[in-house]
């Protein structure tokens, strides 16, 4: 028989719900880095897609 034992101790009970914060609406900036960032991301795979065509082995 164990000369001791634990006892399982529960967190505390949060008192009040959380409310969801709203978020902020996005900064100029931001959308205009994130317009520039989707086009350089198509421009990559259009020339990825180029460039496997070209890969191919010549027969």
């Amino acid at each position: 028989m164990p000369a001791f034992t634990f006892e399982k101790i529960s967190p505390p009970a949060r008192r009040a719900p959380t409310t969801p914060t709203p978020k902020k609406p996005r900064g100029l900036i931001s959308q205009m880095i994130d317009r520039f960032a989707e086009r350089r991301a198509k421009r990559n795979l259009r020339g990825q897609r180029a460039s496997r065509r070209d890969e191919k082995p010549a027969e």
